[in-house]
């Protein structure tokens, strides 16, 4: 698909979305929010796509909606509008969750409102020292959307989030490591050579099992332990009797580096 405000592309099996407003921090504006949506759709799709990588453009990660924009709505007082982007971030973010490949957040900046949660909607976090992340939505009257009500009592707790959310305050990356926010911090010129390197390491992971992974991670939190030993029970008999289970067996066996397959989760 060609895209307006978005850059895509896949090098090598890994499938980097970039955010392509630097002059607005990468807000959300007009068609926005389902170009990403149906980018996420498409890299995900994609069987030569192991991992997705979603970055931001210039100094900023994404500072969520374009308030210019959210002021229109407001003066129409036009609520499908308003409806249309809530929609449309549900989209997002639901579309990384059921996405099969790894997602990795690459935070290169200020990731604020919608950009905030739609890092905390992705699988993994690699940050910037020069990033922040913050609920900064009752700033301007508004209620955390994109995700934000449910994945951060996750990484934080009930009690961590709900100071997050009243306050609305940035927090630098350091800080929002320690909170669990972001998984590592990285000098800001290393941002790019460190998330290649992670993107690299899991995309060259046996597939099927890390997809099957990224399924019981997410499942657990709203699962019993029987409910996942059942899960991890299918899992492993997916994962042992497929090819790449059987040369990564192999490979220990043999001494040897294993070489599992380049595409598709079997």
């Amino acid at each position: 698909m060609r895209y307006s405000d978005i850059l895509v592309s896949v090098t090598d099996g890994i499938g980097t979305i970039t955010l392509n407003r630097p002059d607005r921090l990468n807000s959300f504006a007009d068609q926005m929010r389902q170009e990403l949506a149906a980018a996420v759709s498409e890299l995900a799709a994609a069987e030569k796509v192991r991992v997705i990588v979603i970055t931001g453009a210039g100094r900023g990660f994404c500072t969520g909606a374009d308030v210019t924009y959210l002021k229109q709505i407001a003066d129409d007082g036009d609520e499908e509008a308003l409806r249309d982007l809530v929609e449309a971030g549900r989209a997002v973010v639901t579309g990384i969750r059921n996405a099969p490949q790894p997602v990795i957040a690459s935070v290169n900046g200020p990731a604020a409102g919608g950009g905030a949660n739609l890092a905390l909607a992705c699988d993994i976090r690699i940050a910037s020292d020069r990033a922040a992340i913050g609920q900064t939505f009752n700033r301007i009257g508004l209620h955390p959307d994109w995700g934000g009500s449910y994945f951060l009592p996750r990484l934080v707790g009930p009690a961590a989030a709900a100071e997050l959310i009243f306050t609305g305050e940035m927090v630098p990356a350091d800080e929002a490591h320690r909170l669990g926010l972001f998984n590592r911090v990285v000098p800001h010129e290393r941002l790019a050579e460190e998330t290649e390197a992670l993107a690299r390491q899991l995309a060259d992971k046996p597939q099927l099992a890390l997809r099957l992974a990224k399924i019981a991670v997410h499942q657990s939190l709203d699962a019993t332990m029987d409910e996942m030993l059942d899960f991890e029970l299918a899992a492993q008999l997916q994962c042992g009797l497929s090819p790449d289970g059987k040369e990564g067996i192999a490979a220990f066996v043999e001494k040897r580096e294993p070489r599992f397959r380049k595409e598709g989760p079997s």
